[in-house]
């Protein structure tokens, strides 16, 4: 919730003649119409020697300048809040803004009219008249926002407007306050699929490893109750005079990298339906799949690192890590643009200070050299699955020449490679790449789901 600060009808900076020149630019239309007939009726009057008209002149010229100076005098607060529920949400989904108006003065307001500024994407802007607050009254409306582009927008800061019953003159006052509405790309619910291959972890690919390898580098420690009397290490006990036992075994958390294109020279298209927005929303689809099944994961771009840590152990677990992760993933992508790179160098170091593991890509259009720096990219151990952009059909043009030869060195190079083209289904691609992944690595050394 954002809180605006107190904004009194009457109070302005500059001094008192400063303020006067404020209200009096506050005329609307009618205002200026009727002081306009006035002056000209006096100048008529005084001109056919008429008292009558001049009398009738001063009266509309008058009735303007009395309204902007009583909107101008009058001395009541109000202040202004803003509750965004919910502050993230997804392409295409809507959220709801909760506008609140306390009137913190003794003195009941007049005309109100409340206007908050929204980005023309969100929807038009929101408008509100409230009639009338009493003194220490509160007044509460409500409006939904919703975007099909994702982005981080801004919503404020919220100006209200104060009017005379007359509609001579119009004020405004704006807090300084505003919030900010994180939308996601979109995602899709993947089934649980075995990718052979994948690196040291849990279930039928669990592997264990020590600290540190070779008997003389053993790090031992004291016996406690319970421990195997086959794991005591005798040396150790001979050296310190007491039961030692060799440290436990340490299970490896799988891991998974995401690696995301976002080179503009491998996109065609732009806009909502685009090849490069299917590429981001695939990435976050398969990030948040991988997060809900426990496994650490980090997103890659070929920039180097998006989300710097995102792959340690103590942040990718379960329950509040895994939410503040998935979060601060979904964040990044929510802004994710184009790069004005034109190769995997940065990706490729990002990925070798990573430990071996499943990699899922999401490309765009690769060259004969790109294709070479993404075949070497394939971990040593564990499954490598690119989503390659078919982005010529994308943009309604046809596939460049030599594309099925750039995809095949990918295949040959161990990657499970599976083209996309405009429409598909990510779930039944997903679904694929498992059938694939089984038959090209047989039972492998993990699976991953």
């Amino acid at each position: 919730m954002s809180q605006g600060e107190p904004a009194g009808a009457g109070e302005q900076d500059g001094g008192e003649p400063s303020g006067l020149r404020t209200a009096l630019s506050g005329l609307t239309t009618r205002g200026r119409s009727f002081l306009a007939a006035g002056v000209a009726a006096a100048v008529c009057a005084y001109v056919l020697g008429q008292s009558d008209l001049l009398r009738v002149g001063l009266l509309l010229a008058v009735l303007p300048l009395l309204c902007a100076l009583t909107l101008h005098r009058t001395r009541y607060r109000v202040t202004g809040s803003r509750r965004l529920t919910p502050h993230r949400v997804p392409a295409g989904a809507e959220a709801r803004v909760h506008l609140r108006l306390d009137n913190v003065s003794r003195l009941p307001t007049g005309l109100l009219m409340l206007q908050d500024h929204v980005p023309y994407v969100l929807g038009p802007r929101p408008r509100f008249v409230l009639d009338r607050v009493e003194a220490a009254g509160r007044r509460e409306v409500s409006y939904r926002v919703r975007s099909d582009l994702r982005g981080r927008y801004p919503l404020g800061p919220l100006q209200l407007r104060l009017s005379d019953p007359f509609g001579m003159c119009e004020l405004t006052r704006s807090f300084s306050a505003y919030d900010t509405l994180t939308v996601t790309p979109r995602t899709e619910a993947l089934p649980p699929v075995r990718l052979t291959g994948g690196s040291p972890g849990q279930g039928e690919g669990r592997q264990r490893s020590l600290a540190l390898a070779g008997d003389d580098d053993i790090i031992p420690r004291a016996y406690r109750h319970g421990d195997d009397l086959r794991r005591v290490h005798w040396r150790s006990t001979a050296r310190f005079g007491e039961l030692m036992v060799r440290r436990e075994e340490q299970p490896q958390r799988p891991r998974c990298t995401v690696l995301l294109d976002t080179r503009a020279v491998g996109y065609q298209s732009t806009g909502p339906d685009a090849a490069f927005e299917w590429a981001v929303s695939g990435a976050a689809s398969v990030l948040l799949h991988i997060l809900e099944r426990g496994l650490a994961v980090r997103l890659v771009t070929d920039a180097g690192d998006a989300v710097p840590g995102a792959a340690d152990d103590t942040s990718a677990g379960s329950g509040t890590g895994s939410a503040d992760l998935a979060g601060l993933l979904l964040d990044t992508l929510a802004v994710v643009d184009h790069s004005g790179g034109e190769g995997f160098s940065a990706a490729g170091g990002a990925l070798r200070r990573g430990s071996d593991g499943l990699v899922v890509a999401f490309l765009g259009d690769l060259d004969e050299g790109r294709a070479a720096e993404v075949a070497r990219l394939r971990p040593r151990t564990g499954a490598a699955v690119a989503f390659v952009m078919d982005t010529a059909l994308w943009a309604g043009a046809t596939a460049p020449r030599g594309a099925g030869d750039r995809l095949r060195r990918l295949r040959e190079a161990g990657w499970t490679v599976l083209p996309v083209g405009p429409g598909a289904s990510l779930p039944a691609l997903w679904r694929q790449a498992g059938q694939q992944g089984t038959e090209s690595f047989g039972s492998g050394t993990g699976a991953w789901s």
